[in-house]
This record gives structure tokens, C-alpha cells and sequence, in this order.
């Protein structure tokens, strides 16, 4: 029996991740949650585990008192969601935290020697090479679990790593694929958060519909293969049926496809390397009535290249795009700025935090906190 630790166990990620679990019978040890104690508390109480955090002590308080007739013991606090990753009865951590809070329980979770089922992205965007070296280190598994990723990693057994030519990330292409800058001027949130294919949180369907969430998959996925950025492709792929695939030396391409469910790559990175039967509905191949591709444009969501470029360039530059990023879609999502504001606000940041080619993991934590006074200012000044 798997024994799982889920950490952002209330985002969508993490529900689906115990959809999968309680399906495939898997033993839920240790949850971590934000501030939704209600759906927590249904959590707790339909998986009954020894464990959970809340990253908020006054929200942890609150659920300890809700659930004070269970068995399950709730601690607040980031030591607590800590602990919870490090938690002793469970051989996997499923981290699907959202944005650089993920960070430190990935290392957690490695410093303990548990497998690491990585859908925080934002760790290997701001710490790439800290995670990794770490990982290797300790001699532990990251198995990917962002869909592209995943895809990638599954198409990666075809061949042998120097039979690798490239990488070719699909996206979407979000809601405005098609629109140009001056279409994208009065684009408010509501009109963002309706992406065409996936249903996410909404924080990254923004980075969706502005492409930094595939500039940001771009960094993920040169750390996770060891494939350096200028042989990574991005291409905008409508149907989000191909969720990417691998070109090899030879010319050959191989893709993987499948529904739009998260559920298939959280079971993939649980039970790799064997395949195991999906209890949940799959893709019909004859109900496909064609499948379209076309090259992103990196002029109207320049976030793409800003990525792109920090990838090649590495250092600190991941984590300050993404600190400014998240300060700057919760503004966008306020309707604070516009949604061009967002690139520009990251871009701002980077020219104005110093580069660090080899940062610590407390100077990658201090880039972000800079990104974020960065960003902040930025904000207020355009109010």
C-alpha cells in the first residue's frame, strides 16, 4: 500500500490527488493545507489521517476545534507543514503547494529521503539547482506531475538521454489565443480565469493566460531533464489533447496524449514505473476531430520569453520573476492593474534586483522578498 503525504491538499491539485488515492486505496498519512479549513475538515474526516498542518495558526486553531472528535492531530504554522512533509509513516510527498511556499517542503521531503511527487513547480523555477543537488544527493526520485512534465518523462523512455534532440512543451495557448496587445488592454480578471480546456486554481490560470505558467514549465522541465532551455520548444496546442512530447535524434517524435484530467499523471508519478489501471474516465480517440499546432506568439505575452531568457541565463532569475509574478496576479485578480501590468511589473523586477549566477537557498529566499518590494511598489505607483 502506498502510504502519501499531500501537501496543498485543499488546491485543485491536491483534491484530485486524494480523489486518486482513496480510489486506488492508498493510505493518506499527512496533509497541509492553506486557510480552507472547511474543506479540510471534510478531508480530515474522509481520510481520517494522523496528521495535518495549516499554514495559518488562527486557521489551524479553528480546525483543531472542528475536528477535536477525530483522531487527527492539527498543528499550524510552516514548521508544521514542515513536519507534515517529513512526516515518518509515508514513503511519497505529493507537493502541489502553490508558488514558492512549495519551496522548502520539496527539500523537506528530500532531506528525508521520500519520494517526491513535484507539482510546486515554482521549487525548480526559484531553486533549481538547490533541489536538484539535493535530490542527487540523498540519491531520492522527482517524479513530475505537472501533465506537460509528466508526458515528457514518460516519452523520455523511448530512447536513450543522448538520443534526445528536443523537448517540445504544448500549451493551450489560454483565452486570448489569437488577440493581440491592444485586445489584451482591457482584459479584466474574470474574463482570464476562463480557460478553455483545463480547470485549475486560479492563480495559475492566470500564469495560463499569460504564458508565464509555460515559461515557468520551461525552467521546470531544463532541471527535471537536463536539457538546457534552447532545446526546449513551446508550441500552442488548442486541444490539450497532446500534452507534449520528446523529438529524438533520428527525427521521430514521440508524443503522449490523454484526456484533460490531472488524476492520469498524479497515478503515473505514484506507481511509476509500472502502469496501473486509471479508475477514472479515459480518452476516447474516436471522439478526436482533429488536432491543431501552432508557434506561440512572443511579442503579445512576452512572459513566455521573459522565461525562456531566464532559464538560459539561471541564477536568481527564476525566483525573482516568480516573486513579482505572484504579487502582480494577486493584484490583477484584485483588479488592482491590467493584464499587460503583469509582464511589466516582472520584468521591472528583474532589472531591479541584483544577480546572484549561484544563490544559496536564503539568497533565493531574499531575491523573492526583494521581487515582492519590487513588485508592491510597482503596484502602487500605477494606483
Amino acid at each position: 500500500m502506498k502510504k502519501l503525504a499531500i501537501i496543498g491538499s485543499t488546491g485543485s491539485i491536491g483534491t484530485q490527488s486524494i480523489d486518486l488515492a482513496t480510489a486506488k486505496g492508498c493510505r493518506i498519512a499527512a496533509l497541509a493545507c492553506g486557510s480552507n479549513i472547511e474543506l479540510a475538515e471534510q478531508q480530515i474526516r474522509s481520510v481520517r489521517p494522523d496528521y495535518c498542518a495549516v499554514f495559518d495558526p488562527a486557521a489551524a486553531a479553528a480546525l483543531k476545534a472542528r475536528v477535536a472528535d477525530t483522531t487527527t492531530v492539527v498543528e499550524g504554522g510552516e514548521e508544521a507543514v514542515l513536519r507534515a512533509a517529513a512526516y515518518e509513516d509515508c514513503d511519497m510527498v505529493i507537493n502541489a503547494a502553490t508558488g514558492i511556499a512549495g519551496l522548502k517542503p520539496s527539500l523537506i521531503a528530500i532531506q528525508s529521503c521520500k519520494a517526491l511527487a513535484l507539482a510546486n513547480k515554482e521549487s525548480l523555477v526559484c531553486a533549481g539547482a538547490i533541489v536538484m543537488d539535493a535530490a542527487e544527493k540523498q540519491n531520492v526520485p522527482i517524479l513530475p506531475v505537472d501533465s506537460e512534465h509528466s508526458a515528457i518523462f514518460q516519452c523520455l523512455r523511448a530512447g536513450e538521454k543522448d538520443e534526445v534532440d528536443r523537448l517540445i512543451l504544448t500549451a493551450s495557448g489560454g483565452p486570448f489565443f489569437g488577440w493581440d496587445k491592444k485586445m489584451l488592454a482591457g482584459v479584466r480578471a474574470k474574463d482570464a480565469l476562463r480557460h478553455p480546456t483545463w480547470r485549475m486554481g486560479s492563480k495559475i490560470t492566470i500564469d495560463s493566460s499569460t504564458l508565464m505558467n509555460k515559461g515557468f514549465e520551461v525552467i521546470e522541465a531544463a532541471w527535471l531533464f537536463g536539457v538546457p532551455a534552447e532545446r526546449i520548444d513551446v508550441v500552442v496546442h488548442r486541444e490539450s489533447i497532446v500534452h507534449s512530447a520528446v523529438r529524438f535524434i533520428d527525427g521521430s517524435i514521440i508524443a503522449q496524449m490523454g484526456s484533460t484530467d490531472m488524476r492520469l499523471p498524479i497515478q503515473y508519478a505514484i506507481y511509476y514505473p509500472q502502469r496501473v489501471v486509471n479508475p477514472f474516465e479515459t480518452l476516447d480517440i474516436f471522439s478526436l476531430s482533429g488536432l491543431t499546432f501552432h508557434a506561440p506568439d512572443r511579442e503579445t505575452f512576452p512572459c513566455l520569453r521573459l522565461c525562456e531568457q531566464a532559464a538560459e541565463t539561471g541564477g536568481n532569475t527564476g525566483a525573482v520573476i516568480n516573486g513579482a509574478n505572484e504579487v502582480a496576479v494577486a493584484a490583477f485578480l484584485r483588479d488592482e492593474i491590467g493584464f499587460m501590468d503583469i509582464y511589466a511589473i516582472a520584468a521591472d523586477a528583474l532589472d531591479s534586483v541584483p544577480y546572484i549566477a549561484q544563490p544559496s537557498l536564503e539568497e533565493v529566499l531574499d531575491s523573492d522578498r526583494r521581487a515582492r518590494q519590487a513588485a508592491r511598489a510597482a503596484i502602487q505607483q500605477k494606483g
